[in-house]
């Protein structure tokens, strides 16, 4: 009978099973925690999902808006001309030489091929209006060919040239012909021409082969990127000549060789300060070495030191995955601590060392702000033939191109991205495909 209230006060235990979310010996009040913790666990979890699908769908707005804006860069609008190698333009005196053909006046010639093409722009401001129709890089197109052939003056030829790049852009859809005329940069006489050039089989768009060949250009319709792409090369060949074997031989000593005391430890804290040397390379390869500015030496030098954190955490992450029992193996056989290293565990590391510097790379090619502070920003409108002459790299080509306020830069910039995209991409699968097929499990 003393039992009967003290066995009512007791709480009520349910019997489950675990997965149920209850237990022997759990009281209402801790399952319905248990409940709660669950319920917050999911929505962590669904919360961390939609944050997954919010950043896929941001890139791919994002990779969707360049490509969009800029595959189109791959074609460039050309005009069918008759053009007439007249004596009077190209040599007035009679000398058919390079000297008097690189002075003529080619300015004429295409001049007088547009005025003979549409006979209503003889007027001043018609012949402004049709010389608008064609780029400035017909001229020097016109010159390469008489250069190439002197024997074609005084005769004609049909000769497709370049469309400027308001034309181009009309062409390819990225201007609006419906808008007033006002507001456009192509007035309504000049549609009416590109109409007739049009009709006539005479305008067409082409495999823009300059894009990928050239240098920079004042002209969007003249602009390419090889002059961009030379000078990454060669800055990326400089930043590999010094960071590979420094960053490695670093991680040599610190992993292998190097006691455990203040001086390591303030090593090892201020290698990742190397990322910050933007300045410390203005203050001391350009004016304390008095190296040349806007050159890959100097831009490879800055990266190599900014390069140099990612190779040596990779190495020493790639020296520490070896087993100890090699190194032990080795010591017991009579090797040296140098030569256990130098044969038995940097072999076996080099994968991953290789995955690092590749990834330590294509990071320095995305690399902008550090050759900005350098002055690797000039106009360069000739190929670079070695790191020593002035040059540019693709990001800052793109930097610059982007501040420019043209339409057809826009379009430029964007496959410009799309060619550095390319780039990192693969060295990023090759970075996978090297530690697929090397990497050793222990």
């Amino acid at each position: 009978m003393t039992d009967a209230p003290l066995a009512a006060s007791q709480p009520s235990i349910v019997v489950g099973h675990p997965r149920d979310g209850s237990s022997l010996h759990m009281t209402d009040a801790a399952r319905a925690r248990l409940r709660r913790r669950y319920a917050a666990d999911r929505r962590f979890r669904l919360a961390g999902l939609g944050a997954v699908l919010f950043g896929v769908m941001a890139l791919g707005f994002l990779l969707f808006t360049i490509l969009s804006s800029g595959f189109t860069a791959f074609r460039q609008t050309e005009l069918r001309l008759e053009v007439s190698f007249s004596r009077e333009a190209i040599a007035p005196d009679g000398i058919v030489d390079a000297r008097t053909i690189r002075a003529a006046d080619w300015a004429r010639v295409v001049r007088e091929s547009l005025q003979a093409r549409f006979p209503d722009a003889r007027d001043r401001r018609g012949a402004r209006l049709v010389e608008a129709l064609v780029s400035p890089g017909a001229q020097g197109l016109l010159m390469d060919m008489v250069l190439a052939d002197p024997a074609l003056v005084g005769q004609s030829r049909t000769v497709w040239v370049l469309a400027a790049s308001d034309i181009d852009m009309v062409v390819k859809g990225h201007a609006d012909r419906g808008v007033p005329e006002a507001s456009r940069r192509v007035n309504d006489r000049q549609l009416a021409w590109m109409d007739a050039l049009e009709k006539d089989g005479a305008l067409r768009l082409a495999f823009n082969t300059r894009f990928l060949t050239g240098a920079d250009s004042r002209y969007p319709e003249l602009v390419g990127i090889w002059g961009g792409i030379l000078g990454s090369l060669y800055t990326l060949a400089i930043t590999l000549a010094l960071a590979f074997p420094l960053g490695v031989m670093a991680a040599i000593y610190l992993e292998e060789f190097a006691p455990r005391n203040r001086l390591t430890d303030l090593i090892e804290v201020n290698i990742n300060n190397l990322a910050a040397v933007p300045s410390i390379g203005l203050a001391v390869f350009l004016n304390l070495f008095g190296m040349p500015r806007s050159a890959p030496l100097v831009g490879g030098c800055v990266l190599a030191l900014m390069s140099l954190p990612i190779i040596i955490i990779a190495a020493r992450a790639a020296l520490r995955a070896v087993p100890p029992s090699i190194r032990e193996a080795a010591l017991g056989l009579g090797a040296s601590r140098l030569q256990v290293v130098l044969h038995h565990v940097l072999p076996l590391a080099m994968p991953g060392i290789l995955t690092g510097t590749i990834l330590s790379m294509a990071h320095a090619l995305g690399e902008t702000a550090p050759l900005l502070m350098i002055g690797m920003v000039a106009f360069i409108v000739d190929l670079p033939s070695g790191p020593l002459d002035a040059a540019t790299v693709l990001p800052v080509q793109i930097f610059m191109w982007a501040d420019s306020p043209e339409r057809g830069f826009v379009e430029k910039t964007s496959a410009a991205i799309l060619v550095l995209l390319v780039f990192l991409l693969g060295m990023n699968a090759l970075a996978i495909w090297l530690r697929r097929k090397f990497e050793r499990r222990w």
